[in-house]
């Protein structure tokens, strides 16, 4: 047997998963409202002051052992290809982290018949299997209200990578008005396109409160407005 065979042959990796859930509603950007599925993936290269998932990554506060676990591919693929549900979403943490393993995930379930869109903060490239694949690239990249410094939330090169791309769009948390001049700088910058913009809040009062703040103004400069419809409706529930 050749090196080629054995290496073709090799089974799929595993990944560090924190849950997988569904069917759901895509809660926000692009496909808010659909059917979904969802895998999330654990550990995050970033530590955001406003993250809603921290026990994918904050370990002086949640217990690794706990909260994650390996789990094969195949299982993954199995469970997914049991739903009718066509939309699997992969999220985070940051699934780039585990680039390898996600790109054999995203092959096999694009073979079982699914669409994926994959969660990431855009400070990591994709590779060439994934930007090959046809997943949707869903790029989070943080603002200043995340409380980390610039130099961590914005690398340009990767930027410019997804903007290179044709299936990426560009999602933004948002607090106030004020983030919609720091989002329109990186807008001129980089040339980002579609926006969409969604409001910062872990229940439906504050949510929506940001909502309607910056709604006229993310109208006016021709941006799309996304809830988070998970929040809005069942609270900041995990596996929702």
């Amino acid at each position: 047997m050749t090196q080629a065979t054995l290496q073709s042959a090799a089974p799929p990796r595993d990944l560090q998963v924190s849950e997988w859930f569904g069917p759901t509603f895509q809660g926000e950007g692009a496909s808010s409202g659909r059917l979904a599925l969802f895998v999330r993936l654990a550990t995050c290269n970033l530590c955001c002051g406003w993250c809603d998932t921290p026990f994918t990554w904050d370990w002086s506060r949640f217990d690794r052992s706990a909260e994650t676990r390996r789990v094969s591919v195949a299982d993954l693929v199995t469970w997914a290809a049991g739903s009718e549900t066509t939309l699997v979403v992969v999220t985070g943490g940051e699934p780039l982290l585990q680039r390898d393993g996600l790109a054999d995930l995203v092959a096999s379930l694009a073979t079982a018949g699914k669409r994926l869109e994959i969660e990431t903060n855009g400070t990591l490239v994709p590779g060439p299997a994934l930007a090959a694949s046809t997943a949707q690239f869903n790029v989070g990249i943080k603002l200043a209200n995340s409380g980390l410094p610039e130099n961590r939330r914005i690398r340009p090169d990767v930027i410019r990578t997804f903007a290179d791309m044709a299936a990426c769009v560009w999602k933004f948390v948002v607090r106030d008005l004020a983030d919609l001049d720091e989002l329109s700088a990186l807008e001129a910058r980089f040339g980002l396109a579609p926006i969409w913009v969604m409001p910062e809040g872990t229940d439906a009062e504050s949510t929506l409160a940001v909502m309607r703040s910056v709604a006229d103004e993310v109208l006016a400069r021709g941006w799309n407005l996304t809830p988070r419809l998970h929040i809005l409706l069942w609270g900041d529930v995990r596996g929702r």
